[in-house]
């Protein structure tokens, strides 16, 4: 007996770490900063790393009071019922459930070309196909409704990141309700803001919600994660806010207490803790600012807690700066082999990022100009679908 064709699905793939570098190189995971996975440079909240302390003689006990805690805080943090919030075991959990809630077999979703590529990943899993849209460098990356409808096609989901990953650029909530006007009233627009506490734009929660001058919709919901601003990502804790209409759904397509007892815990004392993820959205808003003003290279402008580099030779840049201690985001994998994401980190951290990639780019004496323009033609040359079918991380 053997399992279901899966030739069309490849494996996750995370980013490297520290330790397993350094144990390849055979040298001490000391001499590294890692700077590719977009994690908090400061950890996580105290307060969170208090509870999970506190809970680790409760683990015995299923999640559901402290399910029912954190589902509550969240939906006071968003001013929703609490029937509307979805926590899941990260936020590829939560995409996991929208897609389960939603997709029949031989139903489209509509991803962004580079993105995560667990969009397509997940829908592939629950028997969906897979369409891109082009977010063209040539434009910065930039995200209107025009671009998306060009491709679409009454697909079931159409995916936005907002900020992207990895290029860090939003798209309005007006461009957001645009799309939703026109796309078919079956047609469910998902907004990941997985990096939303970074950006300087509200969140579409306001169009689930008719607030802000705009129209209450039943056709939006948005993606959060504990991940980034929180600095819970090992713990795998996320979560959808969905219209009202959507709420019962929840119960039939979340498998039983996804988000751990430890991790709601962790998350339930994160979401009072202002004070670290304001530290750490400055931290981030800083670390930018000084690559785009010191890198000598093309830096993007992004809302994340990252930024997007034209080195022209990928894989050649981050092989050297791991080599120099520095570990980066080589982003072939997302269809953009000229260029690399690195993580904001601490002030230290940074500073010894752009010293480090300033050497690196004057000693490989790459013209990211020229590298880029070959790196781009590959690119139009791929496969539709190609960049999705690849596996970055987060």
């Amino acid at each position: 007996m053997q399992p279901r064709d899966l030739s069309d699905h490849i494996a996750y793939e995370a980013g490297r770490g520290i330790e397993e570098v350094a144990r390849e190189l055979k040298r001490d995971p000391s001499e590294f900063v890692k700077l590719a996975s977009n994690e908090n440079p400061h950890g996580p909240s105290p307060a969170a790393a208090v509870a999970l302390r506190d809970a680790a003689g409760t683990v015995n006990s299923y999640p559901k009071a402290a399910h029912a805690d954190l589902t509550s805080a969240v939906a006071d943090r968003w001013d929703v019922a609490d029937e509307q919030v979805w926590l899941a075991n990260g936020g590829d959990g939560a995409i996991d459930y929208l897609h389960r809630a939603t997709l029949e077999p031989g139903d489209d979703v509509l991803v962004p070309e580079p993105g995560f590529a667990y969009y397509g990943m997940s829908a592939r899993f629950h028997h969906g196909d897979v369409r891109t849209y082009a977010l063209e460098r040539a434009n910065d990356f930039a995200q209107d409704a025009a671009t998306v409808l060009e491709r679409y096609d009454d697909e079931r989901i159409v995916w936005l990141t907002s900020p992207h990953n990895p290029t860090g650029s939003t798209i309005a909530l007006e461009e957001i309700e645009r799309l939703a006007d026109e796309t078919a009233d079956e047609t469910l627009l998902v907004v990941d803001e997985a990096y939303g506490e970074f950006a300087d734009v509200n969140s579409a929660v306001s169009l689930i919600e008719g607030r802000d001058g705009f129209d209450a919709r039943d056709d939006v919901a948005v993606l959060r994660t504990f991940s980034k601003a929180y600095g819970l990502a090992g713990v795998r804790l996320g979560y959808a806010i969905v219209p009202d209409e959507w709420a019962d759904a929840y119960a039939r397509v979340n498998t039983p207490f996804a988000a751990s007892e430890l991790a709601c815990r962790a998350g339930l004392a994160a979401v009072g803790d202002r004070e670290h993820v304001d530290r750490t959205v400055e931290t981030a808003i800083d670390a930018r600012e000084y690559l785009r003003e010191h890198v000598d290279a093309h830096v993007w402008p992004s809302e994340g807690n990252f930024v997007l580099v034209d080195v022209g030779d990928a894989s050649a840049v981050a092989e050297e700066l791991q080599e120099r201690g520095v570990i980066v985001r080589d982003c072939s994998s997302f269809g953009l082999p000229g260029c690399v994401r690195i993580t904001c980190g601490t002030e230290a951290e940074t500073e010894r990022a752009v010293e480090t990639l300033n050497a690196a780019l004057a000693d490989l004496d790459v013209d990211p100009d020229e590298a880029s323009a070959d790196s781009e033609g590959e690119r139009d040359a791929a496969p539709e679908s190609s960049a999705n079918a690849e596996v970055p991380d987060t």
